[in-house]
């Protein structure tokens, strides 16, 4: 007998590379999952194991090159260096994060994210983003108004400030995929006071 996903069921992206920050890598997957999203983590190194910023492995459900077929409903990236710089480099991420844009689907990232991996390939043109508050990375964002905000939703792309904001990101990206109410009751569970 087939497991049937709910109707409900959103399909959501978390690219993975060594060097990701793995407070926030967890954050998102752990808060989607348990609002009911499918999560599918992905790594875009050679295997399925990454090695985050803190030593913490991690294995990925697939590689980058195996998601590049699926509609994703949330594709959300976690920050962390070197890991944002190889989020940035790979091609297919890029491809999808751009048809994310394109198609008015959901688009997320975290800490170095927004700009290292957003703003390099002109994802955050014409949005209000907050990253991670380090000159190297909020001088390169286009639209400084919201950079001191924890979280930022403009439209379809969604932005945070690093590993102290990354439970609050994800309840957000919860909002954006399910509703408040089903965001509220998550942070119940999880002693989330606000967000």
């Amino acid at each position: 007998f087939a497991c049937t996903p709910m109707a409900t069921e959103k399909k959501v992206l978390v690219p993975l590379a060594n060097g990701s920050e793995e407070l926030e890598a967890i954050s998102i997957i752990d808060t989607l999952r348990r609002a009911g999203a499918q999560v599918t983590v992905a790594s875009v190194e050679d295997t399925l194991e990454v090695t985050c910023s803190r030593q913490v492995k991690i294995v990925a459900d697939k590689r980058i090159a195996e998601c590049t077929t699926t509609t994703w409903d949330l594709i959300a990236c976690p920050g962390g260096m070197p890991g944002a710089e190889h989020l940035r480099d790979s091609n297919e991420l890029k491809e999808l994060l751009t048809n994310q844009k394109n198609n008015q689907r959901l688009y997320a990232a975290v800490c170095a994210s927004p700009a290292v991996v957003l703003n390099t390939h002109g994802l955050l043109e014409d949005k209000e983003a907050t990253c991670y508050p380090a000159d190297k990375f909020t001088s390169t964002l286009p639209n400084k108004a919201r950079l001191e905000e924890r979280v930022v939703v403009d439209g379809n792309c969604i932005t945070s400030r690093g590993p102290g904001t990354s439970v609050e990101f994800a309840l957000r990206l919860v909002v954006a995929l399910y509703g408040k109410e089903k965001a509220d009751e998550i942070a119940q569970a999880l002693l989330v006071a606000a967000y």
